[in-house]
């Protein structure tokens, strides 16, 4: 189960930083990658697994408020972190989104690969809950920490903006919507649907592959590995512990699992980037989570 779930998603992040390597690819291939997954075949595959959902496949609250209090308590915890350990602001609103964000790529791929296409179902519907929650805490920490002088307005202007815009939540809704209303998809629909999923994991695998540089490293390699720790190791923990006491079951259980364990989000460099934050440590944090994730992964899928 470990090998057999890792090893084509690994496989695959490594041979886009080959490819980047020996000049395959380039930046403005895997830019335009990331976009074409992240706006089109990754809202579509979700639509497709969630609207095609029998009716009886409703949410299961139990999960996301697992998820919800897992990162909320990991986020507070950064949130002293910052405080005690006196970090610049800076660099704060980096450190903090890679301690609780999560790469969507990766875990839809794990997720795919290990529970098959009822996980992916329950994983859309998770992220579409936690989503919401976690670019509030981005948006809200960023700009506490910007220096600048947000009104109240202003900030919620943010937060909305990038909570209505993201094409996964747009996909989770109307896929929920959907297969309340409709009885699954026309076998032609179905086929097109499937034809193009067959495209969004492999590519963007490759994209997270050839994002992966290790220049970002000198001078943020303490604060990144921190926020690493914080991420695939407290963070697990903190949602096991919330599953059994929800007592949260079966695939749901596996679900939160692989969740708890995913490394931290390539969106944190972007939103660092917007409300000027420290891209190097987000960049810095992204590689290294990404890599030791490996081994969160490896645990997590053991207790599947």
């Amino acid at each position: 189960m470990v090998l057999s779930s890792l090893f084509p998603v690994f496989g695959l992040i490594l041979l886009g930083n080959l490819l980047k390597r020996f000049k395959l690819t380039d930046e403005s291939f895997l830019k335009t990658s990331d976009r074409l997954v992240y706006f089109v075949l990754f809202p579509v595959l979700l639509f497709w697994k969630i609207g095609g959902a029998q009716t009886d496949s409703s949410v299961n609250w139990d999960l996301c408020l697992c998820a919800l209090l897992a990162i909320a308590a990991i986020y507070l915890i950064s949130a002293v972190g910052i405080k005690v350990s006196k970090v610049s602001n800076y660099k704060a609103g980096s450190f903090s989104q890679s301690c609780y964000r999560f790469n969507t790529f990766i875990g839809m791929a794990i997720v795919f690969y290990a529970l098959g296409d009822d996980g992916v179902k329950h994983f859309g519907i998770l992220i579409g809950c936690v989503i919401p929650f976690i670019n509030v805490l981005a948006v809200s920490t960023l700009i506490w920490h910007s220096g600048g002088h947000y009104s109240f307005w202003e900030r919620s202007q943010l937060a909305t903006k990038a909570i209505i815009s993201n094409p996964l939540i747009i996909a989770c809704i109307a896929g929920i919507v959907y297969s309340r209303s409709m009885n699954g998809f026309p076998t032609a629909i179905e086929n097109g649907f499937s034809l193009s999923a067959s495209v969004a994991l492999p590519l963007a695998l490759i994209s997270v592959g050839g994002a992966l540089t290790f220049k970002s490293f000198k001078g943020n390699f303490r604060l990144s590995l921190v926020a690493s720790i914080l991420k695939l190791l407290f963070l697990p923990i903190i949602g096991y512990a919330f599953l059994k006491a929800f007592n949260v079951t079966g695939i749901h259980f596996d679900v939160g699992i692989i969740f708890f364990a995913l490394p931290t989000s390539a969106a944190i460099y972007v939103l660092s980037s917007q409300l000027h934050s420290d891209t190097e440590l987000a960049s810095a944090s992204i590689v290294l989570s990404t890599i030791l994730s490996f081994f969160s992964l490896s645990v997590g899928l053991l207790f599947l």
